[in-house]
């Protein structure tokens, strides 16, 4: 089964926390946090149901089975579970899709996994034996590999792209990069996307937003509210621009307070298990 979660850190005690880096008081006092949940609850009736039956605007599927059949306006799919004529039947009802590609990881169960050179391979992915980091410092390897998997999203009739894995900076990778590193990585993605008709989004990395956020089309959050960091977003609301967030079943979320947030903030927020497999809320 394919499935893809937000990034997983292993703290000092051996348990799965998820550590966020960026700006804003809500992630330093969890009070304010909270007294904000408390003055969204106040201005209005936002609630989560079930998407496919709230009018949801997008939802996210990337372990099988899928349900394409659910009533969105957008909808993010892992591109080797989909043929181009179920892609080609969600755009013939005006959906968006988004095809997932991981742009920071190669994992071993792609098609393509074999053309990755051992010298562009760094650190295995925290608890997924199967993902290593990828040295993107090394352009001219990993450009090509990563503009084929652009093509085939674009060969198989995908509207979009989401770059997963775009945070290396961050993470424990074995390699010494840099968000330097990361942003001219990313730029020739974004212009290659663009070149071939596909919109590209941003994957979390809110420290990134400031350089990035007038390239890219749209964002994909995991845990903003959670983590009190969606507000780094809002830029890609001012700009008419989706905001695309998902927090998850396993973390504590005050739905209805998320769902007033992004009410008033642009933010569409999908309530979903870590597997993101079919089902879920939505505001």
């Amino acid at each position: 089964m394919l499935r893809r979660r937000e990034r997983p850190v292993l703290s000092s005690v051996g348990c799965a926390s998820l550590t966020v880096r960026g700006r804003g008081s809500a992630r330093r006092y969890p009070a304010i946090r909270a007294l904000w949940a408390l003055v969204l609850l106040a201005l209005g009736p936002a609630f989560a149901g079930e998407i496919g039956k709230t009018g949801a605007h997008w939802d996210w599927q990337l372990t099988e089975p899928f349900d394409l059949s659910v009533d969105v306006q957008v909808i993010d799919l892992d591109p080797d579970s989909v043929t181009p004529s179920q892609i080609a039947a969600l755009k013939a009802r005006g959906v968006k899709t988004i095809c997932y590609v991981s742009v920071g990881t190669v994992e071993s169960y792609r098609d393509d996994a074999e053309l990755f050179p051992e010298h562009v391979l760094g650190a295995v992915y925290d608890d997924w034996p199967n993902e290593r980091f990828l040295d993107i410092r090394q352009l001219d390897a990993i450009l090509p590999l990563m503009t084929a998997r652009f093509d085939r999203c674009r060969a198989l009739g995908f509207d979009a792209v989401e770059p997963d894995n775009m945070d290396l900076f961050e993470n424990e990778t074995g390699l010494p990069i840099t968000a330097a590193h990361q942003i001219a990585y990313l730029r020739p993605l974004i212009a290659y996307a663009h070149r071939i008709g596909l919109e590209i989004g941003q994957k979390n990395a809110p420290d990134l937003i400031p350089a990035l956020h007038r390239d890219f089309d749209f964002i994909i959050l995991e845990s903003c509210f959670h983590y009190g960091f969606c507000d780094d977003a809002l830029v890609y609301a001012q700009e008419g621009k989706d905001v695309l967030a998902a927090e998850y079943s396993h973390m504590p979320v005050d739905r209805r307070a998320a769902c007033a947030f992004g009410a008033k903030a642009g933010i569409r927020f999908i309530f979903k298990e870590r597997e993101l497999a079919a089902g879920g809320q939505a505001c």
